[in-house]
C-alpha cells in the first residue's frame, strides 16, 4: 500500500509539472538537484568517482583538485533535475517549440541516408543530458524512435512512464525475453531503435576500458546490428547551452561480417566503446550514471 501511495504521489506530481512551463520547471528542478549534491549518499560517491576518473583520464593522470570535482558533482545532479523535469513536460511541447530548441550539429545527413536505405537504424545511447528529447525531435522529423525501458514496479509506475514517453514519440519496449524479437521487428519495417548502453543492466556484457578504467558493456547493439544489417550510430543529446540541446550522431560504424558472430561482436562492441568515450568525455557533468559502473571496486570506499 505505501508502495502505491508513493507511486500515485509521484505520477500525480509528474502530471503537474506537464502544465508547468518548461523554464520554470527546469529552474525548479536544478535548485533542487544542486541541494541533494550536497548530501552524502552512494549516489554522490558515485557521481564522485565517474567525475574524479573522466577528468583525470583527460588530464593525462593528474587528479583533479576537490573543489572541481565538487562544482563537477554539483552540476551532475542539476543536470539530472534537468532531464527529469523536461521529460514530464515534454509531452505538452510544441513541435514546433521542441524543433526550434534542438539542433542535430554532427551526423544528420548520414543518419538519414541509412534511414532512407530502408534497413533500420540503430543508435546507441548513452545516459547523457536529455536522450528523450532527442527521440521526440526524431519523432517529429518523421523518424519515430523505439526504446528498451527497464520494468519498474509496481507496474502502474512502469505504464505511466509508458504513456508518457508515447506521448513524447517514443515508442517502448520492455527490457524482458521478449525485447530482441520486437526490436527486430521494428528493424525489418525499416524503423529507428534507440539503445542505451552504458550500463550492464543484464549482465554478461563484453569487458572492456572507458576512460581507462574496466566495464563492462552490453553486447546488444552489435549484435542487434550484425543479426539484422541495420546501420549502427553513436549519439548523445547534450542539454545546453541555454534551454536548447545539441545533438550528435557519430557513424555508421563498420557491421561488415569480418568473422565469426562473436569475434565481430566484439570488434564492434569496442568500436561503440570508442565513440562513448569521446562523447561522454565532452559532458562529464552531464553523464547521469548513480550506480558503480567501473568494474575494479566500489564507489563505496
Amino acid at each position: 500500500m505505501a508502495r502505491l501511495n508513493r507511486t500515485r504521489l509521484f505520477t500525480t506530481l509528474a502530471s503537474l509539472l506537464e502544465h508547468v512551463p518548461v523554464g520554470l520547471a527546469v529552474r525548479i528542478a536544478s535548485v533542487v538537484g544542486s541541494v541533494l549534491s550536497l548530501r552524502d549518499s552512494a549516489a554522490r560517491r558515485t557521481v564522485e568517482r565517474n567525475v574524479t576518473t573522466i577528468l583525470t583520464n583527460r588530464s593525462n593522470g593528474v587528479a583533479p583538485d576537490a573543489a572541481l570535482v565538487r562544482r563537477y558533482v554539483r552540476r551532475n545532479f542539476a543536470s539530472y533535475a534537468r532531464y527529469w523535469a523536461e521529460g514530464a513536460t515534454l509531452p505538452s511541447v510544441r513541435r514546433q517549440e521542441l524543433i526550434s530548441q534542438i539542433s542535430i550539429i554532427e551526423g544528420e545527413p548520414a543518419l538519414r541516408a541509412a534511414m532512407a536505405a530502408g534497413n533500420g537504424v540503430i543508435l546507441a545511447l548513452p545516459h547523457i543530458g536529455s536522450w528523450e528529447w532527442g527521440g521526440s525531435y526524431l519523432s517529429a522529423l518523421g523518424l519515430p524512435m523505439t526504446a528498451v525501458a527497464e520494468r519498474l514496479e509496481p507496474e502502474e509506475l512502469f505504464q505511466f512512464f509508458v504513456t508518457k514517453r508515447n506521448a513524447m514519440g517514443l515508442g517502448v519496449v520492455p527490457l524482458d525475453e521478449g525485447a530482441t524479437g520486437a526490436l527486430s521487428r521494428v528493424l525489418r519495417g525499416g524503423g529507428l531503435v534507440g539503445l542505451l548502453c552504458d550500463r550492464d543492466l543484464m549482465g554478461g556484457g563484453q569487458p572492456a576500458e572507458l576512460f581507462g578504467q574496466p566495464v563492462t558493456i552490453p553486447k546488444g547493439p552489435a549484435t542487434l546490428a550484425l543479426r539484422s544489417g541495420a546501420a549502427l550510430f553513436v549519439g548523445v543529446v547534450y542539454s545546453g547551452p541555454g534551454a536548447a540541446h545539441v545533438a550528435i550522431v557519430e557513424g555508421p560504424l563498420d557491421t561488415s561480417r569480418a568473422g565469426g558472430l562473436r569475434s565481430d561482436v566484439e570488434r564492434v562492441t569496442s568500436d561503440i566503446v570508442r565513440h562513448l568515450d569521446g562523447l561522454i568525455g565532452r559532458a562529464p557533468e552531464q553523464w547521469h550514471v548513480f550506480q558503480p559502473i567501473f568494474t575494479n571496486g566500489s564507489s563505496e570506499s
